[in-house]
């Protein structure tokens, strides 16, 4: 039993920092992105980034409660260190794949706003 609660304590606070972590970098370097998409709204750019990185926890927090239960036996320090790696390795997977799809998102959002940016000033 001390196996389980240990490996669970380690879990939670290992993908807690992780997630905190990386929704505390994409609020600070996306708000940039996000004041230039919307021409320099600060409101509005400050609105869907606190929105984003709403959305970024309930996701993540989401799938870490998910992915809390274990069906493998965890009898010694090995097997403590196996399922650690196993799901730690899924969420950090999964931030990177949600830190690209934002970046994505940011650059897609960035092009189409310098694309009417154009068309409005008639170039």
């Amino acid at each position: 039993m001390n196996n389980y609660l240990l490996t669970y304590s380690i879990y939670l606070i290992v993908s807690i920092s992780l997630t905190i972590w990386v929704a505390k970098v994409l609020f600070t370097n996306g708000r940039i992105f996000l004041v230039d998409i919307f021409h320099g709204n600060t409101a509005l750019a400050d609105s869907v980034n606190k929105l984003l990185v709403v959305g970024f926890y309930l996701i993540n927090i989401g799938y870490m409660s998910l992915a809390l239960k274990s069906t493998s036996e965890i009898a010694n320090p090995k097997e403590v260190m196996e399922v650690l790696s196993h799901k730690l390795g899924w969420i950090i997977l999964i931030l990177g794949g949600m830190h690209f799809l934002n970046l994505s998102i940011f650059f897609k959002l960035r092009k189409r706003a310098k694309e009417e940016t154009l068309k409005t000033s008639g170039y």
